[in-house]
């Protein structure tokens, strides 16, 4: 990875000066990413947001519309289809019982990770506190509310295992 840059923004894009861009990261237009890593050779779509404290490996492609929130990992070789939205929190809420401003230490903020080769389909929702396994699949539209085991594939409201997925590796060597 490279070390932190400089704010930039052009082309309609905000990336804050805590941005660790790896070689070669690919951005679209319209984006804000601000105290997140980005990994080597990935790609960004349009309209993404990245936040505080997510960290998105490499050769990753991360689709538009996609928001990726603090708490969030996403390791290396991973698809997020177009409009995917982690959530990390799963009780949120504006303001204290009292009424007072809610701050940082007033939520607990949940850790979801997006192992090694999984995939998330477009439109699919991630609850905090979840992990998507090695070279999973969810389906788009999912909501996912639990752990998807590795190689899995996962689909529906809320998301359950319908099989699993198939083996990346045997396509390749088919293909070339």
């Amino acid at each position: 990875m490279t070390e932190r840059r400089r704010p930039f923004r052009g082309e309609y894009q905000v990336i804050a000066p805590d941005v660790e861009l790896g070689a070669d990261v690919r951005l679209s237009s319209f984006i804000n990413l601000y105290g997140c890593r980005i990994g080597d050779q990935t790609t960004i779509g349009a309209f993404v947001e990245i936040q505080t404290g997510a960290v998105v490996g490499a050769r990753c492609k991360i689709g538009s519309h996609s928001f990726v929130c603090d708490g969030v990992t996403i390791e290396d070789g991973c698809f997020i289809g177009h409009g995917v939205i982690f959530i990390n929190d799963r009780v949120p809420r504006a303001v204290t019982r009292g009424g007072a401003v809610q701050v940082d230490t007033d939520w607990e903020k949940l850790a979801t990770r997006v192992e090694r080769g999984a995939s998330i389909g477009s439109g699919a929702t991630i609850m905090g506190g979840v992990t998507i396994g090695a070279d999973a699949l969810v389906g788009a539209g999912a909501m996912v509310t639990g752990d998807v085991p590795a190689g899995m594939i996962a689909v529906g409201v809320p998301a359950r295992i319908v099989g699993e997925a198939p083996d990346v590796t045997a396509r390749e060597d088919n293909n070339g």
